[in-house]
């Protein structure tokens, strides 16, 4: 029996493989979250319901490609692989279950910068989740980071690069950040928008409207655009004059919300003026990185989320909207339900509180809920 790591399955999602899943879940939980591929099929039946054999669903597997087992932590999984294993499935199970799942991070090229420099797109495939890294004359910036150090420390000296900048968007709601983290185990600068950091309770550099860094000897360039509307700080960052890297503003298919302070009446305004007048006013040649995705569909074919920002003003939803009275109704009358956990998140990204592992395993779980359907 094969023993999937959540890795494998990644890659069967980035290069649009097939895949069967028997998902063993409860039916409200494989509703709410699921593993997703555009070549995927699947079927649901809680793993209770197969205690006494699985013969009753052999007529509903297919025979000539492999089924991956999937539960919430592994030890339901297993059990079934077994049971089918031994009816003569070819069969295999996700190791962690959908619980590594969320945590796996999958490093993707974007391309290369000017004067040699590099920019990486981290896809939490499980969670929605993008960070990046840029790269440039020894030197790294660190944008969105998730909540597991290792894997951008451990990527960083894959490319003997110092991470030098850790940098957040705006104060998240939906996932943890690593950010303050990796910035104290690296000595890196921790940037945040001091319109986000009113309650913090740690030290921070404010990101301010304008604000330039720059890797390596005059290499390549980060400047900061103020982007209000998710959240009240909420700020943009174009990359080499070649990249803007919206945070939960602008998705490649959707819009941010900008509800999850409670503030949904008091933000929209900002929101509209950020995507139809701050963004209007820039290239539109410049290829839009969100810090989200919400559908499998939005990945491009090398497994990044990239499109341009001339090609969103006439293909997204939330950029078509004339009316100001309409585009109001839309963002705050048809919101999704709010993220998992998402007060008890925003605590901790203030410091507030600190979770251990399990707990901020628990908080996590579940789909991101960023944008406006």
């Amino acid at each position: 029996m094969k023993v999937w790591t959540a890795a494998d399955v990644a890659r069967k999602v980035i290069e649009n493989e097939e895949l069967f899943i028997l998902d063993v879940r409860n039916p409200d939980a494989f509703t709410d979250w699921k593993i997703e591929g555009n070549h995927f099929e699947y079927l649901n039946i809680p793993y209770f319901e197969l205690l006494d054999g699985v013969e009753d669903i052999l007529s509903q597997l297919p025979t000539s490609k492999e089924v991956l087992v999937v539960c919430a932590k592994e030890g339901s999984s297993l059990m079934v692989a077994e049971m089918l294993e031994e009816a003569g499935v070819q069969v295999g199970y996700l190791q962690g279950g959908m619980k590594s799942w969320s945590t796996y991070v999958e490093p993707i090229k974007v391309s290369d910068l000017s004067n040699g420099g590099e920019l990486y797109q981290f896809v939490r495939l499980g969670k929605g989740c993008l960070s990046y890294m840029v790269i440039a004359q020894g030197e790294a910036a660190l944008i969105d980071a998730v909540r597991f150090p290792d894997v951008f420390i451990q990527f960083a000296k894959s490319k003997s690069v110092e991470i030098k900048y850790v940098l957040d968007t705006h104060l998240h709601a939906d996932h943890i950040s690593g950010g303050r983290k990796i910035a104290r185990l690296t000595g890196a600068t921790y940037y945040m928008p001091p319109k986000d950091a009113e309650e913090v309770v740690f030290d921070y550099a404010p990101l301010q409207d304008g604000m330039k860094i720059t890797l390596g000897s005059h290499a390549t360039e980060i400047r900061a655009m103020y982007s209000p509307g998710h959240t009240i700080g909420s700020t943009s960052f174009i990359v080499d004059e070649q990249y803007l890297l919206t945070g939960d503003i602008l998705f490649v298919d959707s819009i941010g919300r900008p509800d999850l302070a409670g503030l949904a009446e008091d933000w929209v305004a900002d929101l509209r003026e950020t995507l139809y007048t701050r963004y209007q006013m820039e290239r539109k040649e410049l290829i839009v990185l969100p810090a989200h995705f919400m559908a499998i569909h939005e990945l491009n074919e090398n497994g990044t989320v990239a499109k341009k920002l001339g090609e969103l003003f006439v293909e997204n939803h939330g950029l078509q909207v004339e009316d100001a009275q309409v585009f109001r109704s839309l963002v705050t009358d048809h919101l999704p339900p709010q993220p998992n956990a998402y007060q008890e998140i925003r605590q901790v990204n203030m410091g507030k509180i600190t979770p251990d592992d399990e707990q901020q395993v628990e908080m996590e779980i579940g789909p991101n809920r960023c944008a406006v359907r």
